[in-house]
């Protein structure tokens, strides 16, 4: 599973859009929706992992990977979990494990305005990370979205055909009802 989920992790990441304003790039993450499956914890070393692999395809580099798994591996991954845990039992699976989507990737990004900030302007870093989470906006903005949807249905798909898969997400599947003799139903 956990090797499923570094794949998945990797090739949702490796689709990247230049951030002319940034220098960097926009690109989805995957990595709230390997956290809601496997857990936020080995989902920073999954990270890390595909982010090494992205060196080779020309996407970051060997002396980003910190930066970019903390932002992605860890601030991603753990919000996104964060948020799934929040809504989940509130809402429907496919709203809770979206808005994980939505909100891991968010603040991927905000994490990344932040890094990129305070290390190319680090005496005036808090007049630059707004211009930084400006220049993601146009790009980070639809990408987000559509993390949300893909989340969602992804986590949806997994509840309803293999719901064994998200224990450690800590949603079961609700018990069937049976019906008794003479009509009554129980739980």
């Amino acid at each position: 599973m956990l090797a499923l989920m570094g794949a998945a992790v990797l090739v949702i990441s490796v689709w990247h859009i230049p951030v002319p304003v940034t220098g960097s790039s926009s690109h989805p993450c995957g990595t709230p929706m390997a956290a809601i499956i496997v857990g936020p914890f080995p989902v920073a070393v999954i990270s890390a992992i595909a982010l090494f692999f992205q060196t080779f395809v020309g996407h970051g580099g060997i002396t980003t990977i910190g930066a970019n798994d903390f932002s992605m591996g860890i601030v991603g991954a753990f919000t996104g979990y964060g948020t799934y845990l929040a809504l989940r039992g509130r809402t429907s699976i496919f709203v809770a494990a979206g808005m994980a989507g939505l909100i891991g990737d968010v603040m991927t990004y905000i994490t990344a305005a932040f890094e990129l900030a305070i290390s190319i302007h680090p005496e005036a870093w808090l007049n630059y990370i707004g211009i930084f989470m400006l220049g993601y906006l146009p790009t980070q903005a639809p990408l987000a979205i559509l993390e949300f949807v893909f989340t969602g249905l992804v986590i949806r798909y997994i509840a309803d055909t293999r719901p064994e898969m998200l224990k450690w997400a800590g949603w079961t599947p609700a018990k069937p009802r049976t019906v008794r003799a003479g009509g009554a139903t129980g739980g």
